[in-house]
């Protein structure tokens, strides 16, 4: 499979992929926030949304997701209408006090939320995930393949 960098918006996505739901924004970080350098609103569009990949192995499909920061209580995993899953979640902002003086403000806050559909090979009932040192594992087994079955036929003659 061959992936394909995004010249807008530094995304890296296949274009030929049609279970991916990313759709391209042309008006993505067109209007910031007034105050916000394009560098500060870039940030929140990075955690905004998510990066995620997802690997297909023989027995199934792997989806990592960097979410720095983040506690598995602030995470939600579901699945959808039975073939889409949807990886969620929102990082609160840092309460602000009047007396204090912000210099820079990097790192972003807020919801975030990306949605696959999954193929029809997917056991969406075995779905299980884990979340360790900031990156998010969801596995979703595969239905094995059946083999045909082959029956030897005697040729008589």
């Amino acid at each position: 499979m061959s992936l394909i960098p995004s010249f807008f918006g530094g995304r890296r996505t296949n274009v030929f992929d049609p279970f991916s739901l990313d759709l391209y924004d042309p008006f993505e970080g067109f209007l910031t926030p007034s105050g916000m350098t394009n560098a500060a609103s870039k940030d929140v569009a990075a955690f905004t949304n998510a990066k995620v990949d997802w690997r297909e192995t023989p027995e199934a499909h792997v989806f990592k997701a960097d979410l720095p920061g983040l506690k598995k209580e602030e995470v939600k995993v579901e699945v959808e209408d039975g073939n889409i899953l949807q990886i969620s979640g929102e990082r609160s902002s840092e309460n602000e006090e009047k007396s204090d003086k912000w210099h820079r403000v990097e790192r972003s806050s807020g919801k975030f939320m990306r949605r696959f559909k999954l193929p029809e090979n997917a056991k969406v009932d075995e779905v299980k995930a884990s979340m360790e040192t900031g990156v998010l594992s969801v596995m979703v087994p595969k239905v094995p393949e059946r083999k045909p079955e082959v029956k030897s036929i005697d040729i008589s003659g």
